[in-house]
């Protein structure tokens, strides 16, 4: 059996014991994640996605891409030239096991990109009200 799932805004179509390389999750070597996003799963298509499917993998590391050279080179009467290097940075996963229907209560933690992050907001602090006080003071 094989299902469709999207994950790093890419899809991917996986079975039990494949290796993927995606975009980078929120995940350590060993963790046992969850993909909730999938598109189809054998002949049953979504709308948009599969309801209670998932698809668990256990992250395997996290790696690097290879590195990308970006040149640019402007000729006309100033002749400067500008070179740039990126390796993306990406997750190696073993798919383990997809489930048709009961995924959102395996208790499997769901794949998150790392780029999310959950933002607090700090408490606001009065610091011009003690300075104030203290000139009065004086």
């Amino acid at each position: 059996m094989f299902a469709v799932i999207k994950t790093g805004g890419k899809q991917y179509k996986v079975a039990a014991g494949d290796v993927l390389r995606v975009e980078k999750l929120a995940a350590e070597a060993g963790d046992k994640i969850q993909f909730n996003e999938i598109l189809m799963i054998g002949s049953t298509v979504g709308a948009p996605l599969v309801a209670g499917a998932g698809v668990q993998a256990e992250v395997i590391d996290q790696i690097k891409g290879e590195k990308t050279i970006s040149f640019v080179k402007r000729r006309r009467k100033h002749g400067s030239k500008r070179t740039r290097g990126h390796r993306q940075q990406l997750t190696l996963v073993r798919i383990t096991d997809i489930v048709e229907s009961g995924a959102d209560k395996s208790g499997v933690k769901a794949a998150i990109g790392a780029s999310t992050k959950v933002v607090e907001a700090a408490p606001k602090k009065k610091p011009a009200a003690k300075k104030a006080a203290a000139k009065v003071e004086e």
